[in-house]
């Protein structure tokens, strides 16, 4: 005779422990709830940055939208400073960042046209966050690990040309007949100009030799 089969094990215990865990999760979502209606954002929809500088109409709504702007640019800088994220993360990232700067400068411009302060005026030039002055090739910028990508380096690299000295000979293969002058009677336009250059002051040399004859004698008579 063969012994009786095991029972099942009760599911009983399971069951509760669904049952806390959904309360436990229906407690929680009415405790944030309550808190959001207490700081006042129960019903308010999230307001969305406008996609055109142009439609904002009011001063403190477009410094609002700048301050946005710039908190995510330095988001994005601290970000990118990981050169483990991958080299598209990387790039995609930097595109981002480029992106958010030509944004701040359509709000800055909005805000100026207002009537708000300058900000491209006060500006200045934009560093990484090590507080090096970021490269930039053609007006695109490179932040953090974007730097050392590959082919980007080289677009920085200065190239060093060594500068050779020319010999003495070398200087003296240079200096012709036309160097030192020799040639210059051979000038169709300089001949004319010196002649006439020459005859003016034939001519007043002339001019002042007849005044001193001319007053000597007087002094005679």
């Amino acid at each position: 005779r063969s012994p009786p089969a095991p029972l099942p094990p009760s599911r009983a215990p399971q069951r509760e422990r669904g049952t806390m865990a959904r309360n436990e999760e229906k407690a929680m979502s009415m405790l944030n709830r309550w808190l959001r209606v207490q700081s006042g954002e129960e019903g308010k929809k999230e307001e969305r940055r406008p996609h055109l500088a142009n439609l904002c109409e009011t001063l403190p709504d477009a410094e609002k939208w700048r301050q946005q702007i710039l908190k995510e640019i330095t988001q994005s800088v601290g970000e990118i400073q990981n050169p483990g994220l991958g080299e598209f993360k990387i790039r995609d990232l930097n595109d981002a960042i480029n992106k958010l700067i030509r944004e701040k400068g359509h709000w800055e411009r909005r805000i100026l046209e207002l009537g708000g302060p300058n900000y491209a005026r006060q500006s200045s030039s934009i560093v990484d966050a090590d507080g090096n002055e970021v490269m930039a090739s053609r007006g695109y910028r490179y932040f953090g690990a974007a730097k050392d990508l590959p082919g980007v380096r080289d677009l920085f690299r200065k190239s060093e040309v060594a500068v050779q000295k020319r010999t003495r000979s070398q200087m003296y293969k240079c200096a012709d007949a036309a160097y030192f002058g020799f040639r210059d009677d051979d000038d169709a336009l300089l001949v004319p100009l010196e002649k006439a250059a020459e005859d003016e002051q034939v001519a007043a040399a002339v001019l002042e030799w007849t005044e001193r004859q001319a007053a000597g004698g007087a002094e005679e008579e």
